[in-house]
């Protein structure tokens, strides 16, 4: 793309997918609430280093603060934090050109809350599920690489979902493009229902998922995740790691041993081996995005006459941990399932 491209969200999802598409030569500018994060991207002696197994490298670009950015873009990768996209989209939209867009590279339904501030023509959707965190200034450690699927949030094929798609390919080779864009966010949602649930221990991703004695809660805590979708009319569609046909109804335990078998193997060897959502609880101690994120399955689900009360049950926990009242303890899970 000729234009220049506009991450709004600097962080470990906008700026490891910022940094490879510099380093392939697109025009990238960054937005950041962070000063000392924008400085260091447009610093020549510092820049924007990617670290970790899957690249190493430094790029420099321009980068601002939200208060500093002028002119207007016709493509704009919204990566801020899911609770944050309301806002996010308020201060971003005199950027946003006539005839461009936002894509959400987001966990959660947040194409539901950006299409009516920017317009639904001007939101498209996207899917995504590499492991990336911010640990500095300037600094993103990428630890594995994962899916990224591009979408119109209406289905269609589009010229510029087209274009969009070989772009991302620049950052992720083996980008897909997508007429199911919200099967796969649906999907993701059951994913992310068991990175919550890992938070709330100490153990990593690939251990906790591991833990034999937990198959029932993991069961039972997704199952309601794809009960609700499939009342939506959405069918959850599958990614790497996640196979929803192990936990959607009439699945059997052994399928769905087998499902949590391809999640435990796949993030094994990964350099990330805890959540963004548990880094965010123990190690930066700030607020997750339970609440924007899976609080809203259980809503979603009253209106089909469906209860969630292990997802009400764990998002309570979650903010049990976020006020300091829950200590970071293996044993929580078991209590989880006891819900």
């Amino acid at each position: 793309m000729a234009e220049p491209i506009l991450i709004w969200g600097a962080g470990a999802i906008g700026g490891t997918a910022g940094a490879f598409l510099v380093r392939a030569g697109h025009a990238v500018h960054f937005v950041d609430l962070v000063p000392e994060h924008v400085a260091a991207i447009r610093d020549p002696a510092r820049g924007l280093s990617i670290e970790g197994p899957v690249a190493r490298f430094t790029v420099t670009a321009p980068a601002f603060t939200p208060d500093a950015l002028q002119g207007r873009y016709s493509h704009i990768f919204l990566a801020v934090k899911a609770q944050h996209t309301e806002a996010a989209c308020r201060a971003l939209l005199p950027h946003l050109a006539e005839d461009g867009y936002v894509l959400s590279l987001q966990n959660g339904l947040c194409e539901t809350l950006i299409a009516p501030i920017v317009g639904a023509p001007r939101t498209m959707g996207a899917f995504i599920n590499y492991g990336a965190d911010w640990h500095a200034p300037g600094r993103i450690v990428y630890g594995n690489r994962g899916p990224v699927v591009v979408g119109e949030i209406d289905g269609a094929e589009t010229p510029r979902l087209a274009a969009l798609h070989a772009l991302l390919r620049d950052f992720e080779p083996d980008a897909v493009l997508t007429r199911e864009i919200w099967g796969y966010l649906w999907g993701k949602l059951g994913y992310l229902a068991l990175l919550f649930s890992q938070a709330l221990g100490e153990k990593g991703i690939a251990d906790c998922l591991d833990r034999a004695e937990l198959v029932p809660l993991f069961r039972a805590l997704v199952g309601e995740v794809m009960r609700v979708a499939l009342a939506e009319g959405v069918r959850p569609l599958a990614f790497a790691p996640f196979n929803p046909a192990g936990f959607l109804p009439g699945a059997t335990e052994a399928e769905a041993r087998a499902a949590l078998r391809e999640m435990v193997a796949f993030n094994r060897p990964s350099a990330k081996t805890h959540s963004g959502i548990w880094r965010d609880l123990w190690v930066r101690k700030r607020r997750t995005e339970a609440d924007a994120q899976i609080a809203p399955i259980s809503a979603i689900g009253a209106r089909h006459g469906i209860a969630c009360p292990l997802v009400d049950r764990l998002v309570a926990m979650i903010h049990e941990c976020e006020a300091g009242t829950r200590p970071m303890d293996d044993a929580n899970l078991p209590e989880l399932a006891r819900a």
